[in-house]
């Protein structure tokens, strides 16, 4: 049969071929939710620009049994009712059946946010805000509804809470920058953003997507949730709490324009949530950049922390800027000295010395930080692994467990076990054979003694042990940096 009209086949190929490629790119989507319809429309626009009849997508039970199976797998604390994520599961059909009708009904009301501060390494605290499980339920099913909507609308530059992204790709954008001579370095924070953002300002950002009125009465709703504390309620004026499903989103979303007028600017910004450096290949440039972003930020109601933004040349030692926990300085990557204390706070605690569990125990809870740790910032100088840890060879602790200096086993397992500890000095603690000769020296002036330390954790290295293997070959320009991965 002959093709009547060729040129609209041709159209209707390329239509299926732009819904595939939004289908691959959108991997992440509730497939329930998000069909081949709505995925298409993302990429050919629907009419007016704003999405509508939302709510009914929001509020079905399926949505709100895969919002609940995200929760179920985040877990998290109780909020302000006491109600566990444990105790939700006993009867969570129950439960989403009630949340179903009083969604439907428009009767929904959120719970109060608890508010608990959550120590930083500087001896400050930060507000975490806990919701109650079902108000994360309806956070997860909005979420899951609208963030589709804007993710397509987000640019390559940020990174933070966002679907496949994460800090590695905003490390690797700052290494690639870098590399091409992008050295003089806007290292920007912004005070208290996720407790600053003006609610008007941010319910027009997302008024001008989406036009379903229900749907935004939801998201104001829990923007306006009262906070309480042990002692304290009261409802914030703006920002949204950290720790609550939608946040991140909105947090990404009211920075979209910052995004948008760095690209159009020229400018190379790196974008994590709220923290950001702008990378330029001038110091001329930098400061124009800096100027530029103070301008916006103060419009839209935002401060940047005065004694924490600046303008540094990231090639001179002294001069260089911490991001994700990495400083870069000197043409080098180093471990953060915050990042590096908060890791040997993590050791200090889990082998403290009146800690009641068994060796087992203790094994199970320490290698996952090490291997966690190591897996992040193997890539920092390797000199720190040689000289400052007291991890082996796979990012596991070594063999002893000790807490006195005891001369080096030649023939010591690298791994910690649960088993006889080859360094142990009590007399039958041990079936190996243990040289009993006194000791002649202290544990920092020798490397033939090994002894971690319960209030230190400090770890003297021994004779005989195999060198920390190196991560990366480390050189001393930026232009020969070893790409993360």
């Amino acid at each position: 049969m002959e093709q009547e009209n060729p040129g609209s086949a041709v159209k209707a190929k390329q239509g299926r071929d732009a819904a595939s490629g939004e289908t691959r790119a959108l991997w992440w989507a509730e497939a329930s939710i998000w069909t081949d319809r709505m995925v298409s429309a993302l990429g050919n626009g629907v009419k007016g620009g704003k999405w509508f009849s939302l709510i009914d997508k929001v509020i079905r039970l399926i949505t709100l049994e895969a919002a609940w199976q995200r929760v179920a797998r985040n877990k998290g604390a109780a909020g302000v009712d006491g109600q566990s994520v444990e105790r939700f599961a006993y009867q969570s059909a129950r439960y989403l059946l009630e949340l179903h009708t009083e969604l439907k009904a428009g009767t929904y009301r959120p719970s109060p946010v608890k508010r608990v501060e959550i120590p930083k390494g500087d001896g400050k605290t930060r507000p975490l805000g806990i919701p109650t499980v079902k108000d994360r339920i309806v956070q997860a099913a909005l979420k899951m509804v609208i963030e589709p909507i804007f993710e397509v609308q987000f640019r390559e530059g940020s990174h933070g809470f966002r679907p496949g992204r994460g800090c590695k790709d905003a490390l690797h954008a700052v290494d690639r920058l870098l590399k091409e001579g992008n050295t003089f370095v806007v290292d920007a924070d912004l005070k208290g953003y996720f407790d600053s953002i003006p609610h008007d300002r941010l319910m027009a950002l997302v008024a001008g997507s989406i036009s379903d009125g229900r749907v935004l009465s939801l998201i104001e709703s829990f923007l306006h949730q009262d906070i309480m504390t042990d002692t304290a309620r009261w409802q914030p004026d703006g920002g949204t709490p950290q720790g609550a499903v939608l946040s991140p989103l909105l947090a990404n979303l009211y920075l979209h324009p910052l995004d948008l007028l760095m690209e159009q600017s020229g400018y190379r910004m790196v974008r994590y949530a709220d923290d950001f450096v702008i990378l330029c290949a001038s110091e001329a440039e930098a400061k124009a950049a800096l100027r530029q972003v103070t301008a916006w930020v103060d419009a839209k109601g935002l401060t940047l922390h005065p004694d924490k933004t600046k303008v540094c040349d990231s090639r001179q030692p002294g001069q260089g800027f911490d991001f994700l926990g990495y400083r870069f300085e000197a043409g080098m990557r180093f471990v953060r000295a915050k990042s590096l204390k908060a890791f040997k706070d993590k050791v200090r605690a889990r082998t403290i010395r009146s800690r009641g569990d068994s060796l087992r125990q203790i094994v199970a809870d320490l290698n996952p930080v090490l291997r966690g740790w190591f897996e992040y910032f193997k890539h920092a100088r390797p000199r720190l692994f040689r000289s400052s840890t007291a991890l082996s060879g796979d990012g596991c602790a070594p063999s002893c467990v000790s807490r006195r200096s005891v001369p080096a086993w030649a023939g010591a397992r690298p791994i910690i076990e649960d088993g006889p500890m080859h360094s142990s000095r009590g007399r039958g603690c041990s079936p190996y054979r243990q040289p009993m000769q006194p000791r002649d020296t202290p544990d920092e002036e020798t490397s033939d003694w090994r002894a971690v330390c319960g209030r230190t954790a400090s770890t003297v290295r021994r004779a005989g042990r195999a060198t920390f293997p190196t991560p990366i070959g480390w050189v001393g320009s930026v232009s020969q940096f070893t790409r993360f991965s």
